[in-house]
């Protein structure tokens, strides 16, 4: 089992990373190397999540083997001359490899590949591919021109502040910096920066999760938050249809001046072809091909201005989409909840839907998952699975707190993550240090991840689900990957003890601290920051518990939903005449259909079997007996006529009318109908 428990967990954070990327991102619609990137950078991430337990496991092994080998009895002895044979003395140590061990070398390699790779990515290529993805131009030339321009500052301050360290450790006759401390330096930089917004991150998530779950049971709350979205968001997709109005207004006028032999006619053409098709066709109709642009003496836009325009469009295209997709996935959200409230008082026990899901559900989970098994989970079990669940997390919000708090103190250990990892070292039970080890870093990761996939900036950074994340929040959050995990791992590792520089012992440190470096130093950092920062969490919790950052919000005009507050029940309000507007045009859709179905049911036969009589031999002398057969039909159809009159009438008021054409009307009704 020798490095197999490694393998496997590569292959097995892989296929995470790709499933959650295909959740949020289009590997259909968006650029290969941003998905590539994307994909490259949580990979990293959660690989480091989920080795670390192995690292942990294997270096407490390593210990175990090191004091066994220290404290082993000599061979041979000589006792008052006589030659005798010591008898072995049993270790106290017993020590065997854990089935997750991991041989001597390769951990280090790993982690230095892992760590300066997702490095790599987010100080110098993903900033690049943001720039790229999110530039206007028409060529791989101009993208790239335009990325290295804008992060010309970006990679310039960098500079800066290197080459000013590096002139002061010249000109200072007291410091002699090697390359390795040089780069525990750079190391030390990029992780005080990454703890920064770990500690702001994780103060949210400890408290936000938990809530999360408990409110998650109250489905009267669950409804009323649905509402407020609606509102919210029939805002934002009532703008994005009117900015995409006036772009799509923009580039008409463009298609308009510049004609066919225009040089610049090929950028039009790529603007074109990311409009939507309805646009497309409208432009395609009033375009006139034989007009010269030379005829004309028109003032032309410049390449720079369509540049400009073009990243317009990509990014008013993308906003309607999105706004469009999560309207219908909300709509779909309000149903469901709504149908809960009114199943909760079923006295059938029986879950019965408004609208049928429009995707055929697998016979498998139709088996089992019938509306019975779903009437007691949604109405039964779900609420007070939800609460338990939100207990637990709350007790693990409750250890991580307490342990940010104390872990500095190493006598007594009041950090309560080393003294269970303590308390398995001694027993040597490294399945219980690998599960909690994973259980931990796991809700840590949990905590500060889920902040990243909940926060938005504006409109310039957000992760929506069923693919519709544009390509610049897909790099960001890769970065915000990278530069978190690092710091988030050390937080951990000090949690636990398993940092000499945290419980200053002269102990084996784990490879993954064997690639950070000695801090000794940057003495200030590692004995001041990292220790006292940390503490942080517990102001970070209290003001997230009492909503202060959703009430400055509410204040700042960006409107957060808040149970007491007069704005958030006027757009709760606002959400569900929305929502039942929809209801009933939904419900109209489906009788209109309903109606047409049985239309074609009951007339289609009757026209199938009219058809069949015409074709069929008449003999002359059964004449009388079909003259007989034609009245009883005739006579049949005048009796079903009158039955059937309301059904016709009300299949015409659901036919949309038909466009008017001037250029195709005639007066004379022969050559419309030339058949006839």
């Amino acid at each position: 089992m020798s490095g197999a428990a490694l393998g496997l967990e590569i292959v097995f954070v892989f296929f995470l990373a790709l499933f959650l990327l295909h959740r949020y991102g289009d590997f259909k619609k968006q650029h290969r190397l941003v998905i590539i990137g994307t994909l490259l950078a949580w990979y990293l991430c959660f690989l480091i999540v989920f080795i670390l337990p192995l690292d942990v496991s294997t270096t407490i092994y390593n210990r175990c083997k090191h004091a066994a080998a220290n404290s082993s009895p000599p061979e041979n002895s000589n006792i008052t001359g006589f030659h005798a044979t010591a008898t072995p003395v049993p270790s106290r140590h017993p020590c065997f490899k854990p089935w997750s061990y991991i041989p001597d070398g390769i951990m280090p390699i790993f982690w230095r590949v892992v760590y300066w790779t997702s490095q790599f990515l987010t100080w110098i290529l993903l900033p690049f591919m943001q720039s790229y993805a999110r530039s206007g131009g028409f060529s791989i030339t101009g993208k790239i021109k335009t990325a290295l321009i804008e992060n010309a500052i970006y990679y310039g301050t960098y500079l800066l502040i290197f080459g000013a360290f590096l002139i002061y450790v010249a000109v200072n006759p007291h410091l002699h910096l090697e390359w390795n401390q040089l780069q525990t330096i750079g190391i030390a930089a990029a992780n005080t920066w990454g703890l920064f917004l770990l500690v702001l991150l994780l103060g949210y998530g400890l408290v936000e999760i938990p809530r999360s779950y408990w409110n998650g049971a109250k489905r009267g709350y669950l409804l009323m938050k649905t509402y407020f979205k609606a509102a919210k968001l029939m805002t934002e997709k009532a703008d994005a249809e009117e900015t995409l109005e006036d772009v799509m207004e923009e580039v008409r006028k463009v298609n308009e001046s510049i004609k066919y032999n225009h040089p610049l006619r090929k950028c039009v053409d790529t603007i074109l072809k990311k409009c939507p098709t309805e646009y497309q066709e409208k432009m395609g109709r009033n375009m006139d091909d034989y007009e010269d642009f030379d005829e004309k003496h028109n003032t032309y836009p410049s390449e720079k201005s369509l540049v400009k325009l073009h990243k317009q469009v990509i990014y008013s295209v993308q906003r309607h989409r999105r706004t469009q997709v999560q309207w219908q996935i909300l709509l779909e959200q309000a149903f469901y909840l709504e149908d809960v409230a009114k199943n909760e008082t079923s006295a059938t026990r029986q879950f019965v839907h408004t609208f049928q899901s429009p995707e055929p559900e697998n016979k498998f989970i139709q088996y089992f998952y019938n509306p019975t098994v779903e009437w007691y989970w949604e109405c039964l079990l779900r609420p007070w699975f939800y609460r338990i669940l939100a207990v637990v997390l709350s007790i693990f919000s409750v250890i991580v707190v307490w342990s940010e708090c104390t872990f500095f103190s190493t006598t007594p250990v009041l950090s309560l993550f080393a003294v269970f990892i303590q308390l398995a070292e001694k027993t040597y039970n490294y399945i219980y240090i690998e599960i909690a080890c994973f259980l931990s870093i796991f809700f840590l990761s949990i905590c500060v991840y889920s902040t990243v996939f909940r926060i938005r900036v504006f409109n310039y950074y957000y992760l929506a689900s069923h693919h519709q994340t544009d390509a610049y929040s897909l790099l960001f959050s890769g970065m915000l990957f990278c530069r978190l995990t690092p710091p988030l791992c050390l937080n951990f590792l000090g949690l636990t003890h398993m940092d000499s520089s945290i419980s200053h012992q002269n102990t084996q440190p784990t490879a993954y601290t064997s690639i950070m470096g000695s801090m000794k130093v940057l003495s200030f950092i590692a004995d001041g920051f990292y220790i006292y920062y940390p503490m942080l969490v517990v102001i970070l919790c209290i003001a997230t518990y009492f909503s202060l950052g959703t009430r400055c919000l509410n204040l700042l005009g960006f409107q957060q939903f808040m149970g007491d507050n007069d704005m958030t029940s006027d757009l709760v309000d606002e959400g569900k005449e929305l929502i039942r507007r929809e209801k009933r045009k939904r419900q109209r859709q489906e009788e209109g259909e309903n109606r047409r179905r049985e239309w074609k049911e009951r007339y289609g036969h009757n026209r199938e079997d009219s058809t069949r009589n015409r074709n069929l031999h008449v003999d002359p002398k059964e004449s009388n007996l079909s003259d007989i057969s034609t009245n009883r039909s005739a006579s049949k159809y005048t009796r079903a006529n009158n039955r059937t009159e309301r059904d016709r009438i009300e299949l015409l008021q659901d036919v949309e009318p038909l466009d008017f054409n001037a250029e195709t009307f005639t007066d004379d009704p022969l050559e419309s109908e030339p058949g006839r």
